[in-house]
């Protein structure tokens, strides 16, 4: 069921409230409607109350003037999995009507600035996202005045956002406070890079919340990029931070959950200290926005069940294909989990997330 549900904003110690839709819903076989707001079933029973969150990775919608032909319905092949509590993806670009980049000079063929109308917003919404991530390398394509477009189209859709210098977004979620903040290296996001400063953040999203979810935008990209490697990664020149490092200090600092970007291909996923860190989840959509060849167009959405107290306590991953227009469509061949599967056994080992059948994940036993 949907429910209108408040939410609250931190930047620099000044509070805005946000308008948010939330998609709420019970435990794993059971009706929404058979949990009433305290956690207790119908019987009268008590039992934790779960968070459910599904997850996918970077998200476009194509780049005015090339624009899906048909938009309300261009995330409709997926729609069955952008279900839960909080339904979360990186917004890879933004929504305004700016048309001039100041990333990119006049005439540049070498230059990658993505914008969709600002009415996108509320197909994303009705595609079923409540959280979209703004701490990215594409959040300011278009400058202060596109970020300032993005961010207020997305509030008017009920969508809620974050990753803002000192941007903690606080939203009530499953009968629970849950706080979710997105990291970058760039300087118009919470960084990266500034290692006691993000920490610092945590800390203080970890005072006010129930559960804390942290969004990085981190590592190489490309084909070659699929392997989390424990060292700072640069991409075409740039600093794009230590992805293993910053996850497990942003665990061991009050963090409950790491959602990757970034590398635009799938990473592995590890249990670290009973949180789960899924270092990229890959490429969602994009209408020709992305490069899909390979390794590049396998993705998945990820479900992820927390206990009251943040803990990892399920997951799945459902995979998904994207189409030659970027188009996210169901995998019946299971690529995405099989390759997060084999790339987690690799990188992590003991610590690797264990996936069974229908792509279900578990924490190592």
């Amino acid at each position: 069921m949907k429910v209108a549900l408040g939410g609250s904003q931190t930047k620099g110690g000044l509070v805005l409230l946000l308008p948010l839709v939330l998609s709420v819903y019970g435990c794993a076989g059971s009706s929404p409607a058979r949990l009433s707001e305290s956690g207790s079933t119908a019987g009268g029973t008590h039992r934790p109350r779960l968070l459910k969150i599904a997850a996918v990775g970077d998200t476009a919608m194509g780049m005015t003037p090339v624009l899906p032909p048909e938009p309300a319905t261009y995330l409709d092949p997926i729609d069955g999995e952008l279900k839960g509590d909080i339904v979360f993806g990186n917004l890879e670009g933004t929504l305004t009507d700016v048309s001039e980049s100041p990333k990119c000079g006049i005439g540049s063929s070498e230059c990658f600035a993505f914008r969709a109308p600002p009415e996108y917003a509320h197909y994303l919404a009705h595609a079923g996202f409540t959280f979209m991530n703004d701490a990215n390398n594409h959040s300011f394509d278009f400058g202060q005045v596109g970020e300032d477009e993005t961010i207020a189209a997305l509030h008017a859709a009920g969508i809620g956002q974050s990753g803002l210098p000192g941007e903690v977004t606080t939203v009530e979620a499953g009968g629970e406070r849950v706080a979710i903040l997105g990291f970058a290296p760039y300087s118009n996001t919470a960084s990266l890079l500034d290692l006691s400063a993000a920490r610092e953040l945590i800390h203080e999203a970890d005072a006010g919340a129930d559960i804390v979810v942290i969004a990085i935008h981190a590592g190489a990209e490309g084909v070659d990029a699929q392997h989390v490697t424990g060292a700072e990664e640069t991409y075409l020149g740039e600093d794009r931070g230590n992805a293993e490092e910053f996850a497990q200090r942003a665990v061991r600092a009050g963090a409950d959950l790491v959602l990757g970007s970034g590398p635009h291909v799938l990473r592995g996923m590890e249990i670290y200290r009973g949180r789960l860190i899924a270092y990229s989840l890959g490429n969602f959509s994009g209408y020709h926005n992305f490069s899909l060849e390979g390794a590049l167009g396998d993705t998945v959405v990820l479900h992820v069940t927390l206990a009251p107290d943040g803990a990892f306590r399920a997951g799945r991953l459902a995979s998904v294909r994207l189409s030659e227009a970027g188009q996210p469509v169901p995998d019946p061949a299971d690529t995405g989990a099989d390759l997060i599967a084999s790339l987690s056994s690799e990188d992590f080992g003991s610590a690797a997330i264990v996936v069974g059948s229908n792509g279900a994940i578990s924490a190592p036993r």
